[in-house]
């Protein structure tokens, strides 16, 4: 059980915690918790998923626990064209619908597009991207993302604090580190200063020839979700942040298209 050990150590370091803090959480002893990294002692299933939920330990990695632990994984990645998802994807699928004329897409983990609703499929293809593209890899290119967003210094450090702490909330995911260093290190965005007082929300500002567009966004989950798919996915919906805004997305949805 060294293994489970170390994996548990690892994570109760990411969460900033000493062995009592862990314990005093848990409701067990400091010197249960010791024996479980060292190995002197084997968790049952049940001390695995409560250290997990205690921890909050991401759905796959959970299931890695349990296997370094002895035990089967208890979280599925259900296909999506599952049955049992089809109540889940309805519902996505509406909340998409129901927010025409204002853009909403669906981003998994590692920021790709999933779904886009008609008025987020015409927005984002003017900055060339559509269903399965990856956000981060048009983030990765020179140049893009000041071609694309008015505010870039601005909505690039945003992101960059936003991926640090996705990917320390999942004990680490390389992709994403390395596209908040990117970020880091992308000159407009090191430069940007903050205003005071700062705002209410953070618009992103869309640029493509003489359409500008400044929408601000609320990204909502799936509370109990259990499947690792479904939980990993965000749903991002964009509301006009001023009047013109308001007025070009209003005339997407009665002509289908930007103007």
């Amino acid at each position: 059980m060294a293994r489970f050990g170390e994996m548990l150590k690892s994570w109760r370091e990411t969460r900033r915690l000493s062995q009592l803090d862990l314990a005093c959480e848990a409701s067990v002893s400091a010197r249960h918790i010791s024996f479980l990294e060292t190995g002197r002692s084997r968790p049952s299933r049940d001390m695995v998923l409560h250290l997990s939920e205690v921890l909050a330990v991401p759905r796959p990695a959970r299931n890695g626990l349990l296997a370094a632990a002895g035990f089967a994984p208890v979280y599925a990645a259900e296909p999506p064209d599952s049955d049992v998802l089809q109540p889940v994807l309805a519902a996505m699928s509406r909340l998409l619908d129901r927010h025409e004329p204002y853009p909403g897409v669906i981003l998994d983990g590692l920021w790709c597009l999933r779904d886009l609703n008609r008025s987020a499929r015409h927005l984002f293809g003017l900055a060339g991207l559509g269903p399965g593209d990856s956000l981060l890899d048009a983030m990765a290119e020179p140049g893009w993302g000041p071609g694309v967003v008015e505010n870039w210094g601005e909505v690039g450090h945003h992101a960059m604090v936003r991926l640090r702490a996705e990917s320390l909330q999942a004990g680490g995911i390389a992709a994403l580190d390395e596209a908040a260093a990117r970020l880091a290190a992308d000159p407009v965005v090191a430069a940007w200063k903050p205003d005071e007082p700062l705002p209410p929300v953070v618009p992103t500002i869309y640029r493509a020839g003489d359409l500008r567009l400044s929408l601000f966004s609320t990204i909502a989950q799936f509370r109990g979700a259990e499947d690792i798919a479904v939980a990993d996915l965000h749903i991002e919906l964009m509301f006009p942040a001023d009047k013109a805004a308001r007025q070009a997305l209003k005339a997407l949805d009665r002509s289908g298209g930007f103007a």
